[in-house]
């Protein structure tokens, strides 16, 4: 279990664009499941949509490839502060599948698929209530920061 202190110990980002608000689980080397509460005070609802709020699919692809950061990380021993980043290399075969608005809990789990030269792959769902919301395969470059 990691509360948000914790996470941003292993996150780069922080407001308004640091997406994990709790890790509920984590297996170094296999899997993690996080969550981010998602509310109307969220910036990206002033534009999208005012009037018919819903959480953008990239902010959900952003919130997985976070929890595969704060999993990449735990695993390989590292922090933003050891002079790592952590970058997307891609993205494949995403997929939305239900709404995500305000009032839900947005469940995100990853796992290790593979790591070779430094590139992790990651299978990542997103749930809302145990319904499938978005699904990806995220790949991240795990790189030094000069």
């Amino acid at each position: 279990m990691m509360d948000v202190n914790q996470i941003r110990r292993y996150l780069p980002h922080r407001y308004p664009f640091l997406l994990l608000d709790r890790v509920v689980e984590l297996k170094e080397g296999e899997s993690i499941v996080a969550y981010k509460n998602i509310t109307i005070n969220e910036d990206v609802f002033n534009g999208h949509f005012p009037d018919y709020p819903v959480f953008p699919g990239v902010m959900i692809l952003e919130a997985m490839a976070q929890a595969c950061g704060v999993l990449g990380f735990k695993t390989m021993d590292k922090t933003p502060e050891d002079g790592s980043i952590y970058l997307y290399a891609g993205i494949d075969d995403a997929r939305f599948k239900k709404q995500v608005v305000p009032g839900d809990q947005l469940f995100i789990e990853a796992k290790i698929i593979s790591e070779k030269r430094g590139i992790w792959k990651f299978e990542c769902v997103a749930k809302v209530d145990g319904q499938l919301a978005a699904s990806a395969t995220i790949m991240c470059a795990d790189r030094k920061v000069s």
